[in-house]
């Protein structure tokens, strides 16, 4: 079975770019986050989903 280009060059393209540093993800901590959800979910009485009783729909 024939294939696309030569096993020499696997790999080029990714070995020419250069290394870009990914950004470091600052979330919030964990206690803070369930204080969020309690205050979604009992406090103000949310319903989770998309589909959310008494919302009106879009067309």
């Amino acid at each position: 079975m024939a294939t696309h280009g030569s096993l020499t060059k696997a790999g080029k393209v990714r070995g020419q770019t250069p290394k870009v540093e990914g950004r470091k993800i600052v979330g919030t901590s964990a206690s803070l986050r369930n204080k969020n959800n309690f205050k979604k979910r009992f406090a103000l009485g949310r319903v989770p989903g998309q589909n959310k009783p008494g919302q009106k729909r879009r067309r």
